[in-house]
């Protein structure tokens, strides 16, 4: 996997892709840079058949501060007022979660430090997320007059509503156990296992049929947005799609024979 300066890329012997956000002196903002490289770096893993899980780590005290205020406020001093660039830098934004979101393969947040307004957006796009016990959340957006409107959207799919407009209305910081009980992360874990607790779910997710996994991350978005009917009518059909799929046949020849099943992804 391609390797950069802010990127760092690893695939390891499980299929489990780590990528590292490494942009340690900007506090892993979400810069233009960055979302790019975000973006091509979900879009590759997406489509190549070696990936089963990806791992969405970073180094130093933050896990991402969110976008970079200073390579914003720089894009004010253009004709518009930066109407144009900031509605660039969102559109990228936008693509990166929904990226994450729409890529067929889990993606787990390994969580250290603080993450914070876009940051906490990553948080909340990616499927599972596992935190250390010091970790902290916040979309502090209101302290500097700018809603975290985007933040917002994953938030809200993550948490109920009045936890969501708590941490939206006030900007406060959020602890790692607060955000446990509201749903925000999965687990909490010792700063030093976090690493490895992280891995083990990826080891364990990494060993299902890659098909199955696609299908039914796939099939959880899409009839989220839907009514009870028509989400029954839609898992209904994906079901029997699944149901004629060799991987579902081998799993549960499997299960009734009792041996372990031979994945074909297909």
């Amino acid at each position: 996997m391609t390797t950069s300066d802010i990127l760092f890329a690893n695939l390891d012997e499980n299929g489990i892709l780590r990528l590292t956000l490494n942009d340690v002196a900007r506090r892993n903002a979400l810069s233009e840079t960055m979302l790019a490289e975000l973006g091509a770096a979900f879009g590759d893993a997406g489509a190549d058949s070696k990936v089963r899980v990806i791992v969405l780590a970073a180094n130093g005290p933050a896990f991402c501060a969110g976008h970079d205020l200073k390579e914003m406020t720089a894009g004010r001093a253009r004709e518009d007022g930066g109407k144009a660039y900031f509605a660039h830098v969102m559109a990228m934004c936008a693509g990166v979660m929904q990226g994450i979101v729409n890529c067929p393969k889990p993606v787990i947040a390994e969580v250290t430090g603080v993450a914070t307004a876009a940051g906490c957006q990553l948080v909340a796009s990616c499927d599972l997320a596992i935190a250390a016990d010091t970790a902290q959340f916040s979309t502090p957006g209101v302290h500097i007059g700018l809603f975290c409107s985007t933040p917002m959207v994953a938030l809200s799919r993550n948490v109920a509503d009045k936890h969501a407009m708590e941490m939206l209305l006030t900007g406060d910081m959020t602890s790692a156990a607060r955000a446990a009980e509201i749903g925000l992360v999965n687990r909490l874990v010792a700063p030093e296992t976090l690493q490895e607790a992280t891995m083990e779910m990826a080891r364990k997710i990494a060993s299902k049929s890659s098909m199955t996994l696609a299908t039914g991350k796939r099939a959880y978005y899409a009839q989220r947005e839907m009514t009870l009917p028509d989400a029954y009518d839609y898992a209904s059909g994906v079901m029997v799609d699944n149901m004629l799929a060799h991987d579902a046949e081998e799993g549960i020849g499997a299960f009734i024979e009792k041996r372990a099943p031979q994945w074909q992804d297909a």
